[in-house]
């Protein structure tokens, strides 16, 4: 078999598998798995571990190379499993020489370096996603900011962005691709240009590709954090009709004390009010949420304040994490309320998420849409509500719909007129 990769986690792991793909096929290899592993969650590693011993029963002449986050964080623990050939790092993995050597069984087993001594982050050129509608950008990785329950910066090390010139290429080369929609992504997106000479900002950038780029014609962030967004930001949101009206928060808990405990940045009326001021700005705007429950001494009372969030920002898209205690960070240390209380408040958060979701969707019927088509009968609005189409379009295209209704958390629509 040729090269496969197996991806876990963010949109910038996937992207990165869209270069692992293209480093190792550079490097000839052949007869391999690359497992492009994520950190966030315990659950997360122990899926991934899952994952391997199930390749290697299935494919046991298939060559198992382990990397990603958490392959950085706790290479001895995929070391230590006999199915796995090789481990390498989160900046060995975008290297061909990294394949070659394995290879030719040059290579050290074992090949992670110390991420915090990387500087720079080179710009992979990856233009094709296989089997997606839309493409993934990676403009930063790595954090400067140690949130007391996260080990990714660990994993990623440092704050570093590519080079806006760089970007921007990529952007010209997805679009010329035929990719509509390009998805901006990083560990801390809007801290990107911190490290670059001029500093420019998020906000200048979304403005450069869109002024540079106008083939590109939907433009989408992944996660940010509100409390980074700058004026230009802002600004791009209010004039830029091609930078989608959907904003994921890194929000994390609607209660200030639990912020302050782990270390974020925000409180949460800089989380309600952000959302106030993009309303203001796209009125068609959607806001979606990382949140954490069962935090090391988050009581009823701290849980509620997160549950009431989800109004008072206006939250209608949420990723929900019981709180699982990563070796190594500040909060494994903290007194813990284990795992049942977690998942039971994770359960109601999640219950109220989902009434959120249905009365926003209740407010859409009867509107006007933009649809990414992805598969057939299948797409993204573009306030990224998933959206069944009721007519055959093709993938790929963009297609204006009215929206009819909304089954199992999908919004229904008909297609107005012929694909855009």
């Amino acid at each position: 078999m040729a090269i496969d990769v197996v991806t876990f986690g963010c949109r910038l792991n996937a992207y990165e598998s869209e270069a692992i793909k293209t480093r190792a096929a550079e490097a000839q290899l052949q007869n391999a798995v690359v497992v492009n592993t994520c950190a966030v969650t315990a659950e997360a590693v122990r899926q991934s571990r899952q994952a391997i011993r199930k390749l290697k029963r299935e494919h046991p002449q298939t060559r198992i190379i382990v990397t990603g986050c958490a392959a950085q964080t706790e290479p001895d623990t995929y070391a230590a499993m006999p199915e796995v050939d090789a481990v390498l790092g989160n900046q060995e993995k975008l290297t061909a020489a990294a394949y070659a050597d394995f290879g030719q069984g040059a290579s050290e087993r074992v090949r992670v370096n110390d991420i915090m001594s990387v500087r720079e982050t080179a710009p992979q050129m990856v233009d094709h996603f296989e089997g997606r509608a839309r493409a993934f950008l990676q403009v930063q990785t790595g954090c400067d900011h140690r949130c007391t329950f996260c080990i990714i910066p660990y994993g990623r090390g440092n704050s570093r962005s590519v080079p806006m010139g760089a970007v921007v290429e990529e952007a010209r080369r997805l679009a010329a691709n035929g990719f509509a929609e390009i998805v901006l992504t990083g560990v801390d997106l809007t801290s990107y240009g911190g490290d670059l000479p001029g500093t420019p900002s998020l906000g200048q950038l979304v403005s450069k590709i869109l002024k540079l780029v106008p083939g590109v014609r939907r433009l989408r962030l992944s996660s940010i954090d509100s409390i980074e967004a700058d004026d230009a930001l802002m600004r791009a949101i209010a004039e830029e009709e091609r930078l989608m009206p959907h904003f994921h928060l890194s929000a994390q808990s609607g209660d200030d004390l639990i912020l302050k405990r782990m270390k974020r940045r925000h409180s949460r009326a800089d989380t309600i009010a952000f959302c106030a001021a993009v309303r203001r700005l796209r009125p068609d705007a959607a806001f979606g949420a990382d949140l954490i429950t069962g935090f090391p001494t988050e009581s009823e009372e701290m849980f509620q304040n997160s549950l009431r969030l989800i109004d008072d920002a206006g939250l209608t898209q949420l990723h929900v994490f019981p709180f699982s205690p990563r070796q190594g960070t500040p909060a494994a240390r903290m007194p813990q309320l284990g795992a049942a209380v977690a998942r039971e408040r994770g359960a109601r958060l999640r219950a109220k998420g989902e009434a959120a979701r249905t009365a926003h969707f209740e407010a859409l019927m009867g509107s006007r849409r933009s649809v990414l088509v992805e598969k057939p009968g299948f797409g993204h609005s573009e306030c990224f509500a998933p959206v069944a189409l009721e007519t055959v379009a093709m993938p790929g295209h963009i297609v204006p719909v009215i929206v009819t209704g909304h089954k199992e958390g999908r919004l229904t629509a008909r297609i107005e007129q012929a694909a855009a």
